[in-house]
């Protein structure tokens, strides 16, 4: 067992730090009434997580390389597990958005050094088996998110979805401190503070103005302003990176089409399959009236299912396969599963989205054991561990960017609808914040079925919205990697434990949105 203990140790945090990105999407409309939030605040507790995970992996790595794995390691579970209690003890908003961001912060430092950990520790066949272990741990962290959130809001509250952290985290402490030695010393790196700066700023701002673009309106001056200041920072990214002598990212990989239409893909492809999962769980529980444990098995279910099973299946296939038709198939699949759940009519129930779950399903299990693989084999072997961080920064910081461009046109879509049928704009904000339910308990009962009505087609609009742009992503995710990778790229040589290392980091985070 004491062979074991590493693994075991490092697939606790793992799933924990997976989990939490989709387990908090049932519990939005509990969340929504307690702390009797709106709408933008409810994504920025999907948000602010996903984008402090996507900013800060890169650069932990490059922390962890410095100081010791192990001990990077340990620190961001001792985060992890104290902004975990502070998420659960959230008394506001603002308080449970900031925690959630630091939370974000431990989960990357766990999620830059796993692999390195559990490659330092197996050899030979076991390093497969754990590797396989790993991988199916995380992958089915997607499955068991939503459903284990439904239950415990269900039984408990949403606060215990957080609280619970807590003894996992401290099982994963002790296990590693047994399990793992003293770090031994790295070679000599330099952390690159600008560039970290320079990439946080970027996704922050970028992620605030398309939050903000939602109840201002896009043709703002902070939805603008906002949005031109992300972009800004992210060519002052690159302008760093292209001068520092150990970049968080090599610019010029990009100027290798194949390697920038998987960059591309693995942005598009979270912000396609994953991103809608929040407004759909919402459009669930509080206009159908389902239970947490109902919206996260019809939800989320049906996709994680049916991608584990596909991932599982064509494994054995990929080093003989055209990666390109893979990829781009699996983004053509996602997105015509999107387009699938659009056609919402205020009458719709939740079987109308299982076809399109299924079918984006597949097209995430097609995608995602492929995209870093493809990465690797379109750049030099030393470039292994920079494409790997790079590919899982872009698939989290695609889902953050998701959520709020989805959630603007959810919000833009269900006011008009409101708008249309004489609605107060205040409405249209309850609607959009989860809060449907005590809407319909404010007004004098003669007047509930019309403003029922309201609610089901402005919730119906509002998806149907979501739908369709997540659909278009997807569709020009396809377009972008069956354009620029024309041809197979050829495989530089590698060993069998970095091609395997890779396909499994891919595997495994990839399946839940990360």
């Amino acid at each position: 067992m004491r062979k074991w203990a590493p693994l075991v140790a490092v697939c606790l945090g793992t799933f924990m730090l997976l989990v939490d990105v989709t387990i908090v999407n049932v519990a939005l409309p509990d969340m929504a009434v307690d702390l009797h939030t709106s709408f933008p605040s409810l994504q920025w507790v999907i948000d602010s997580y996903a984008v402090a995970l996507a900013a800060l992996l890169m650069g932990l790595g490059s922390v962890a390389d410095l100081h010791g794995r192990r001990r990077v390691y340990l620190a961001g579970l001792a985060v992890f597990a104290a902004a975990s209690l502070a998420s659960g003890l959230a008394t506001s908003p603002a308080v449970l958005i900031a925690a959630r961001a630091v939370q974000g912060a431990g989960g990357a430092a766990m999620f830059a050094t796993t692999i390195a950990l559990l490659n330092a520790s197996y050899q030979g066949r076991c390093r497969g088996t754990a590797f396989g272990i790993w991988g199916a741990v995380a992958g089915g962290s997607a499955a068991v998110g939503p459903v284990l959130g439904g239950l415990i809001t269900e039984t408990l509250s949403w606060r215990w979805i957080f609280f619970v952290n807590l003894p996992v985290s401290v099982a994963a402490v002790a296990l590693t401190l047994a399990a793992f030695g003293a770090d031994r010393r790295q070679a000599a790196a330099r952390f690159d503070l600008a560039g970290v700066l320079a990439f946080t700023a970027g996704a922050a701002a970028t992620t605030v103005g398309l939050v903000r673009a939602s109840t201002v309106g896009w043709a703002a001056g902070q939805t603008v302003g906002l949005i031109a200041a992300g972009l800004a920072a992210f060519v002052v990214f690159v302008l760093i990176e292209s001068r520092a002598r150990q970049p968080l990212l090599q610019v010029s990989l990009l100027r290798r089409p194949a390697f920038a239409a998987v960059m591309i893909a693995a942005l598009l492809l979270n912000a396609a399959a994953f991103a809608y999962l929040a407004y759909s769980s919402l459009w669930l529980q509080t206009v159908l009236g389902l239970s947490p444990v109902e919206a996260g098995l019809a939800g989320a279910a049906p996709m994680s299912l049916s991608s584990f099973a596909v991932s599982v299946a064509i494994g054995r296939f990929l080093h003989a396969s055209n990666l390109r038709w893979i990829i781009g198939g699996g983004m053509a699949l996602v997105g015509a599963g999107a387009l699938l759940q659009a056609g919402l009519e205020p009458g719709s129930g939740w079987r109308h989205l299982v076809p399109g779950l299924i079918v984006a399903g597949i097209g995430v299990g097609l995608a995602t054991p492929t995209l870093v693989s493809s990465a690797m084999s379109a750049v030099p072997v030393h470039s292994g561990g920079m494409v790997a961080g790079a590919v899982n920064t872009m698939r989290q910081l695609g889902y953050a960017f998701g959520i709020a461009l989805l959630g603007s046109v959810f919000s833009a879509r269900a006011a008009h609808v409101v708008a249309a049928q004489g609605g107060h704009p205040a409405a249209a904000q309850a609607i959009s914040g989860g809060q449907a339910q005590r809407l319909l308990a404010s007004v004098p009962a003669g007047q509930r079925n019309g403003l029922d009505q309201v609610v089901h087609a402005a919730s119906a609009a509002g998806l149907n919205g979501a739908f369709l742009l997540a659909g278009a992503l997807g569709l020009a995710g396809a377009v972008v990697v069956l354009a620029a990778m024309r041809r197979r790229p050829t495989q530089p040589a590698a060993t069998q434990s970095q091609v395997t290392q890779s396909q499994v980091t891919q595997s495994g985070a990839e399946e839940a949105p990360v």
